[in-house]
């Protein structure tokens, strides 16, 4: 059986095995699917954009045509070098055209298989997984540990830096998709090139704003402690396809805004300037209900709610099937809390 994992997968990727040229990529996280396939693919071929050496196929059209993907990976190129496959999944099942491939005496030629999450049962993966020629790779929503190397690779290749506590704020929120956490990375280093250092500010102002998510209703009835407006809204952000882990990020980074104009009210501050301050690109909108969080909330019990919206990240990154479950019960505990405070 070989279905690769941890530091396996990192050395297959490095240096993938000629006598294993088929690659199957599956899981939860579609950005690091694709991210895989794209690198495994420019390995494999001079120029991914020479349609003489990079063939893509659907897997519905491998279904429909199931010869068709080994006469593929066994045509020798017009022009010689080498050739490679990309092959998306579908909705229909290809697994006895991959069967075939298994058998077929492929040479010069990678064959890369990008599907969604497979279960451990499903016949796609148990084909791959199973054959001599062809490896599995999950591709499974970033941890910690992950999130830290893609921190560093990205700050490394901008000669950057960045603060203890700009970090820890950072990576709560990424995580959802690898290719997501990427370009946010890439904007934020973007954003600070030339400051040597990225801040806390310069998190908070570039990465995952929540109004473009269109999760602000959702963070902002929660902390201004109206629990039955944050059930509407959170189910509407789940039905609109809304990964729950960005709701969590985002009301993370709501308290972290608040935390820091609490900061400044207790220094004599007044709380609209507080918040015109504290808050980039605040929608009038919102103000009302980012006004009575401020009230509802000292800092002190915001560093509470930071802890436990930390925790509620990890744990969802860890449990992902019930990643909606621990990010609504995360919602209204806070909704219900600031609700006893008034």
């Amino acid at each position: 059986m070989v279905a690769l994992r941890g530091k396996e997968v990192d050395a297959y990727l490095a240096r993938p095995d000629a006598a294993r040229p088929i690659i199957l990529l599956y899981g939860a996280d579609a950005g690091l699917v694709r991210e895989r396939a794209e690198a495994l693919i420019r390995s494999a071929v001079d120029n991914p954009d020479d349609p003489f050496s990079l063939v893509r196929l659907d897997g519905d059209d491998i279904a429909a045509e199931p010869s068709r993907l080994v006469d593929e990976a066994l045509t020798i190129p017009m022009f010689g070098g080498r050739r490679a496959i990309r092959v998306r999944a579908g909705s229909r099942s290809f697994v006895a055209s991959v069967e075939a491939l298994t058998e077929a005496a492929i040479k010069d030629c990678r064959i890369v298989i990008e599907a969604g999450d497979l279960r451990p049962d499903a016949a796609l993966r148990k084909t791959c997984e199973r054959a001599k020629t062809a490896v599995a790779i999950g591709c499974y929503l970033d941890d910690a540990r992950a999130l830290g190397q893609l921190i560093d690779e990205e700050l490394r290749i901008a000669n950057l830096r960045i603060a203890s506590d700009a970090r820890a704020i950072l990576t709560s929120l990424l995580g959802g998709d690898r290719q997501s956490s990427r370009n946010e990375l890439r904007k934020l280093t973007l954003y600070a090139h030339g400051q040597g250092e990225i801040t806390l500010d310069d998190v908070i102002a570039c990465v995952s704003d929540a109004s473009d998510l269109k999760l602000d209703p959702v963070v902002d009835f929660a902390f201004a402690g109206k629990p039955p407006q944050v059930e509407t809204e959170f189910t509407k952000a789940l039905n609109a396809g809304t990964y729950p882990g960005l709701i969590l990020s985002a009301a993370l980074r709501q308290a972290t805004l608040l935390h820091k104009a609490a900061l400044a009210v207790d220094q004599g501050t007044p709380p609209s300037v507080a918040i015109e301050s504290g808050f980039p690109r605040l929608h009038f909108s919102r103000k009302a209900q980012v006004e009575t969080a401020l009230r509802a909330w000292t800092a002190a019990r915001l560093v509470q709610v930071i802890d436990q919206l930390a925790s509620a990240t990890l744990e969802s990154r860890k449990q992902s099937a019930l990643a909606a479950v621990i990010a609504q019960r995360a919602m209204l505990s806070i909704a219900v809390n600031a609700r006893r405070r008034g």
